[in-house]
């Protein structure tokens, strides 16, 4: 693959032209499609197939799979042609002959490949992917999960046939790559050569599969809520200490008693007050950068006080609040990129606890559930209510826990004529 010269901003940053394919390596239950959240291509053509059509002998079956992997591709040159900047390019691409075809087509398309390649050879993180996999795939919905599980293995077995890792001193050698073994507990890098391959790198780097969970929980409600009052560092309010005092009750109801957790809250009283009832052998630490949007100089107003003193401000945030700025503030943007550190120790962490504020687990929780972010103001993170996340290979698992504690309601609809009232409740996530 020839060598590329991004245009930078002077500081070594790209700036336009860099376009990276990520390709995923490796044999089936080791993490491939937890780490790409995969498409769904093949399945398009072959809704539940069995473990024979993955047989490298069925001809029809590699036919299928080949042009499954074919249309992936174009529908993925046609996003960068767009101007797409990072696609993913997910299957097992298990041997030389197909790493070869898909760097090649990229270099004629000027396009940087980084191989990211998953081995495993631990029994028991294999046997939870392919336990995970058996309820969770498309593949398998339906279907009894001893059945399931079996005709899994039958599939690794076929693939295992023919599947090579990337070639470290031979004709690969001159791949961009990045191998991690047993979940992270060795990685090799290679040919890592420019900004945004080092950016996705450090990412990769700090993702495992292990099975876990994230939990997410507003501050009970304070005494700004009350009054409709943003930002601020409020007390809570009568129900918000309620709220503190049955919160441990909820955990123990979504996550056990010999389970614990690490807690996250921001650096604000009230999402401290909320978390001072959690037991002791829950690690707490606190974090700068779980502190509410800051909202400068509208800090401590009401709406409608933020209508009257600044109204022009009060329309051009409601009419685009993802990218609106306070004055002296911040917007849903910037709180995005003041979290990334936040997100990088939530994957390379295990059960995690977050009790924080609204814009903050808005941001977070359209993360997991991959949700573009330019629609997180209007995630629905009401007061009062915990809210369990788990990370699958094909998804995230929600369930919410609500507390029989009322509260007011801080959602507001999109648009400046938005009423301020309850959303609509999201099904079957309630318990």
């Amino acid at each position: 693959m020839p060598n590329m010269t991004p245009k930078t901003n002077g500081r070594g940053v790209q700036v336009e032209d860099t376009k990276i394919c990520v390709v995923m390596v490796g044999l089936p239950a080791r993490g491939k499609s937890y780490i790409a959240q995969r498409g769904n291509y093949r399945r398009n053509d072959a809704p539940q197939p069995s473990a024979d059509f993955f047989d490298t002998a069925n001809a029809e079956g590699e036919r299928r799979r080949r042009a499954a992997a074919e249309a992936a591709f174009a529908d993925m040159l046609g996003w960068f042609r767009e101007g797409g900047v990072i696609g993913i390019f997910d299957a097992t691409n298990s041997t030389k002959d197909r790493r070869k075809w898909v760097s090649d087509m990229c270099a004629r398309e000027g396009i940087e490949v980084l191989f990211v390649e998953s081995k495993c050879d631990n029994e028991e993180l294999i046997m939870a992917n392919i336990r995970d996999v058996k309820t969770t795939s498309p593949d398998y919905q339906g279907q009894d999960p001893e059945a399931a599980a079996l005709d899994f293995r039958n599939r690794i077995k076929h693939y295992e046939k023919v599947y090579k890792t990337i070639d470290e001193d031979g004709d690969e050698s001159h791949y961009t790559y990045l191998k991690m073994m047993d979940v992270g507990s060795q990685v090799i890098i290679n040919r890592i050569q420019d900004y945004l391959q080092s950016r996705v790198v450090y990412y990769l780097m700090n993702l495992h599969i292990r099975p876990r969970s994230v939990w997410l929980s507003r501050h009970g409600e304070s005494m700004f809520n009350l009054s409709g009052r943003i930002g601020g560092d409020a007390d809570l309010s009568p129900r918000g200490h309620q709220y503190a005092s049955k919160l441990p009750e909820l955990v123990r109801q979504s996550v056990g008693d010999n389970r614990p957790l690490t807690v996250w809250t921001s650096t604000l009283k009230r999402t401290i007050a909320t978390a001072r009832f959690l037991p002791e052998n829950y690690n707490q630490l606190q974090w700068k950068a779980l502190d509410e949007l800051d909202a400068g100089v509208c800090d401590g107003m009401t709406y409608q006080e933020i209508k009257d003193a600044y109204p022009e401000d009060f329309v051009a945030r409601d009419e685009d609040k993802y990218n609106y700025r306070y004055r002296g503030g911040e917007s849903y943007r910037d709180v995005v990129i003041r979290l990334e550190p936040i997100i990088m120790e939530l994957e390379r962490s295990e059960d995690i606890l977050i009790v924080t504020h609204q814009a903050i687990l808005r941001c977070i929780y359209a993360y997991f559930m991959k949700k573009d972010q330019s629609l997180s103001p209007w995630m629905n993170v009401p007061l009062h209510c915990l809210i369990k996340l788990t990370p699958r290979a094909y998804g995230t698992d929600e369930e919410r826990y609500q507390a029989d504690i009322p509260a007011v309601s801080t959602w507001r609809g999109k648009g400046s004529t938005a009423k301020h009232e309850d959303p609509i409740p999201e099904a079957n996530m309630s318990h």
